[in-house]
């Protein structure tokens, strides 16, 4: 099926590792998983206008069943919020039934796109939404910026990638929402920017919507304050872009399925002695709580063996042959760097705990140093296009005007295929495209008194983060 694919088990190891850190940093802040249903009603769909019009060309929509015309046509959820909140309704009724905190693990579709490509963008792809509902907006504001944080943090901690933390623009705020707020990632190959996960305040628009009231501590009927907020299998594709090379994948030992592969040096059968040996250190790393695999494949040499693991990112490498058993001794080569070491055999599976967190600060701080060298700073059209034209992405005060962003959109398109008509490049080595806002960075550099806007010279009153994105 076009733009749909097969999640294998090595990255359904990676989704489920996902799952697992995410879930319980929601869990710590009182957030339970459900599950609601695929489809939605048209009616229920179309009752937040601006919702629907946000979607209106993703949604797929089911007009029979067998032979026979549904009398309605049935949508399937782009995302569940009309679907969830009807139900919130009737299950609010008071602030004592505040907050209403609730996740469900589900797959989503969203039919309509330009070019398909696996993990990215795909017309099915499996994700988590949350949704809150809250007595006040500070309140919502808060728990946003809480499951911002969790973002981050999964990003960080669990897959070695560093991300913008931020508010979006009015231009790419949710449909629907207040706000929207955002972690955003760059892929230093192509110079594109990645929208990492999103939480929204939503304010009270879908809860004037479905009738979603409830009685304060002053008998007063109000409308709930929400949130959603989502987390999809676009970050397994984000890892594998940002930490890859030339030789295959690059997996950080996190989320690796195997963190250690043991192969034994030798051309023909392994002798006992030497497979007895690998057997023990592959129990001492399991007992250490070390992920491995024992390559003891007869029909390869090793040589193909190390080419296969490779290719497939297992972190760290461990050969053992002849010498290496007469010295009490293996082989570690590193896949992030390529580092080989010569280590005992005695207290192996300590060392190698140890050396899988130092791979995994080794392999943020490349990726953190690699995009802050390509983040550029612009005060002018000029600086910015350039900037642009080296795939990097680039701060630059802003005005914050919702024109002005679709100004930028519609120059920077059109600059970019003058660029390649000037410099008599091929184009192939070139981005062309739009660029737009990824967000407005929560860290924000003090403006100098009368900086004015990078693109239309209005007063500026932010520094924004800008670039092509996925």
């Amino acid at each position: 099926m076009s733009g749909c694919y097969i999640l294998r088990p090595n990255s359904y190891m990676i989704w489920e590792r996902i799952q697992g850190f995410l879930d319980k940093k929601f869990k710590d802040h009182g957030v339970r998983n459900c599950y609601f249903p695929l489809f939605v009603t048209k009616r229920a769909l179309e009752k937040e206008e601006g919702h629907l019009e946000g979607f209106a060309a993703e949604v797929a929509w089911v007009t029979k069943s067998g032979q026979s015309d549904l009398a309605e046509p049935i949508a399937i959820r782009p995302t569940s919020e009309t679907i969830m909140y009807p139900a919130f309704a009737k299950w609010i009724h008071t602030h004592r039934d505040l907050p209403l905190l609730l996740n469900q693990w589900s797959n989503v579709v969203r039919w309509e796109f330009k070019h398909p490509t696996p993990f990215i963008r795909t017309r099915e792809f499996l994700w988590q939404e949350g949704h809150t509902a809250h007595a006040t907006s500070e309140d919502s504001l808060d728990f946003v910026k809480k499951m911002l944080e969790a973002y981050y943090e999964c990003y960080k901690d669990l897959l070695a990638v560093p991300s913008v933390r931020g508010i979006k623009s009015r231009e790419e705020t949710f449909a629907g929402a207040d706000e929207s707020h955002s972690v955003e990632l760059f892929v230093d190959s192509n110079g594109r920017g990645i929208q990492g996960a999103t939480s929204h305040k939503l304010g009270q628009n879908f809860s004037k919507m479905f009738d979603m009231n409830f009685q304060d501590e002053h008998n007063q009927v109000q409308h709930a304050w929400q949130t959603s907020w989502g987390f999809s299998t676009r970050s397994i594709g984000s890892l594998i872009m940002i930490h890859s090379d030339d030789d295959g994948l690059v997996l950080p030992p996190r989320v690796a399925d195997i963190q250690a592969v043991l192969i034994p040096i030798v051309m023909k059968d392994t002798p006992p002695a030497l497979q007895a040996k690998l057997q023990e250190i592959a129990n001492d790393l399991k007992t250490s709580g070390v992920r491995v695999h024992v390559d003891d494949r007869t029909n390869y040499n090793p040589g193909y063996k190390f080419n296969h693991w490779e290719l497939r990112g297992i972190p760290v490498r461990i050969e053992l042959g002849p010498k290496d058993l007469e010295n009490s001794e293996v082989k570690v080569v590193l896949r992030y760097n390529k580092e080989k070491l010569q280590l005992p055999i005695a207290g192996l599976g300590e060392r190698l705990l140890v050396m899988l967190d130092e791979i995994h600060e080794g392999m943020y701080k490349r990726a953190l140093d690699t995009r802050d060298a390509r983040t550029s700073h612009a005060a002018n059209w000029k600086e910015f296009m350039e900037a642009l034209n080296k795939k990097n992405i680039i701060l630059a005060p802003w005005c914050t005007q919702q024109k002005c962003e679709k100004e930028v959109k519609r120059r920077s398109a059109e600059d970019s295929k003058q660029y390649i008509i000037d410099s008599g490049d091929s184009g192939e080595d070139v981005l062309t495209g739009s660029a737009k806002t990824l967000n407005v960075p929560y860290e924000q550099p003090a403006l100098a008194e009368g900086t004015c806007c990078f693109a239309c010279e209005s007063p500026a009153t932010v520094t924004a983060l800008w670039g092509r994105s996925y």
